[in-house]
């Protein structure tokens, strides 16, 4: 339907009725009140957001490869998303399962890693598998998060975030995952497929038109930024008028 709605510039209405919600979350919308989301139609406001395509294919939320998408696969997902991939996870990037995968990041390369995630804008820097927010769907690029681990216990720190070593995480207008393999198992938001390899990820800036209510209990007070040159500079003249530098 996404795909329909940017093909022909028609506006994109989005009902909280599904297992997570996860773009309904991130749009700031009522998740417990799917009804609530038709006030778009009558006191609506339009968004214009980011669209990702996998191999022509569009995508709201992620692509996941690897044992990323060997959760997905797993019929318990979408029961419950969280904990399946809590519980798996560990498990499934010590056993290193699957055809090993190179991730091409832009002008970055990542060899023989065990999952990647490639997420239509980047999800927070302390996320390793989706199960949180995105900030921004306006940003123009992909997020991409790589997990390369050697043992179970390895893999539990990672997601308890007790270490960082062997997470990657980027942003690229355009990733290219390949193995030695003719078609490689893919998680699409939430669907599991098989792709012919290479799988291409790409970004279409502002591609979606999205209808919204006006008023969204899930929005968040834009939080102010920092302007470092600014700071900077008022730093060096404090330091600079101290009788004692």
């Amino acid at each position: 339907v996404a795909a329909v709605a940017a093909e022909n510039n028609l506006p994109f209405l989005v009902i909280s009725a599904g297992t997570r919600n996860h773009f309904a979350m991130d749009l700031g919308l009522d998740r417990t009140d799917p009804s609530r989301c038709l006030d778009a139609l009558r006191d609506g406001v339009e968004l214009a957001v980011d669209l990702g395509r996998i191999n022509g294919r569009p995508f709201v939320n992620n692509a996941s490869f690897g044992v990323y998408a060997e959760v997905v696969r797993s019929p318990a997902y979408r029961d419950d998303k969280t904990g399946t991939v809590l519980q798996m996870l560990p498990d499934l990037l010590a056993g290193q399962a699957g055809a090993p995968l190179i991730a091409e990041i832009g002008d970055v390369t990542v060899r023989n890693p065990q999952a990647v995630l490639v997420s239509n804008n980047p999800y927070g820097t302390s996320d390793l598998a989706g199960l949180n927010r995105r900030d921004r769907l306006d940003r123009g690029v992909l997020g991409v998060v790589t997990i390369s681990v050697a043992s179970a216990h390895q893999a539990v720190g990672l997601l308890r975030h007790a270490n960082v070593r062997g997470l990657t995480q980027h942003t690229s207008t355009e990733v290219v995952v390949d193995a030695h393999t003719r078609q490689t198992p893919v998680g699409v938001d939430g669907e599991s497929l098989l792709l012919p390899t290479p799988v291409r990820c790409a970004i279409e800036p502002g591609a979606l038109r999205i209808r919204v209510p006006r008023d969204r209990p899930g929005v968040r007070p834009a939080e102010p930024t920092l302007d470092w040159v600014r700071l900077r500079e008022l730093a060096w003249h404090r330091q600079a008028a101290s009788p004692h530098t």
